[in-house]
């Protein structure tokens, strides 16, 4: 369904997943703007040719999805000392992880875990709604360690908020598998795998279900009558969305 996978993707040497939602049409037959929103992976291992390529894309605003103490632990990456915003927006507050497994269960990365992340409040989602609506703090980067779970969650919301279709959503989500292999690979040759994984098991850890983004957005679809309903719901309001439409859509 998306063939363009090369056209989006920013193939980094020491950072993954890492790509621009531009392009996607949308229900009324709007577009997608290019160079505006980009969704990634941690960037503390780039090279010096990554960093250079990420210098000259100009992004204003870093949405950090991860812990505190995951960004801690990692790095915030180059983009603060390049001149860019910082904004960590916790999806997953500090101990949540544990939280998370007594709420949902130990259900792996799934469509019900996604549906766990919105337990921990609306607050997340209100300021990054906050961050799309003002066209200063465009391009943006918003990602994860991996940038495949929370950013995947955070991007369907805004794509949703666009108005592009489902099967897109669900495909662009998807297009992370792609580039599991590659990740993997640089692991191998460089800081290694996690002692007691395998390439087998950390290509299934860097990738994602078929079905989780679908099951998600059914989820939404049972609970609130879909991701504009939830966001409805804890107060993102119509003029809030129509700003985010008026920076993220073409015309």
């Amino acid at each position: 369904m998306i063939n363009d996978f090369a056209e989006r993707h920013h193939a980094f040497e020491g950072c993954f997943n890492f790509r621009d939602i531009g392009g996607y049409q949308t229900r009324d037959g709007g577009v997608v703007r290019w160079h505006r929103y980009y969704r990634g992976g941690r960037q503390d291992r780039m090279t010096p040719a990554d960093l250079a390529h990420l210098a000259s894309m100009g992004i204003k605003t870093q949405i950090d999805l991860r812990r505190p103490d995951e960004a801690a632990e990692q790095g915030r990456g180059p983009l603060p000392e390049l001149g860019a915003k910082y904004e960590n927006l916790a999806v997953i507050p500090e101990g949540g992880s544990d939280k998370l497994s007594k709420l949902v269960g130990d259900t792996a990365i799934s469509g019900k875990r996604y549906l766990g992340y919105l337990e921990f409040g609306p607050e997340v989602w209100i300021k990054m709604f906050r961050l799309f609506a003002n066209a200063d703090d465009h391009p943006m980067l918003i990602h994860c360690t991996a940038g495949k779970d929370r950013t995947g969650v955070s991007t369907a919301f805004l794509l949703s908020v666009l108005g592009v279709e489902r099967d897109i959503i669900e495909a662009d989500y998807l297009l992370t598998n792609i580039d599991v292999e590659r990740q993997v690979d640089f692991l191998e040759s460089t800081v290694g795998l996690p002692e007691g994984v395998d390439r087998e098991l950390m290509m299934h850890h860097a990738g994602v279900p078929e079905t989780a983004m679908h099951d998600f957005l059914n989820g939404l679809e049972e609970t609130h009558g879909g991701v504009l309903g939830y966001l409805t719901s804890i107060g993102i309001d119509e003029a809030t969305m129509n700003a985010v439409r008026r920076n993220f859509l073409e015309g």
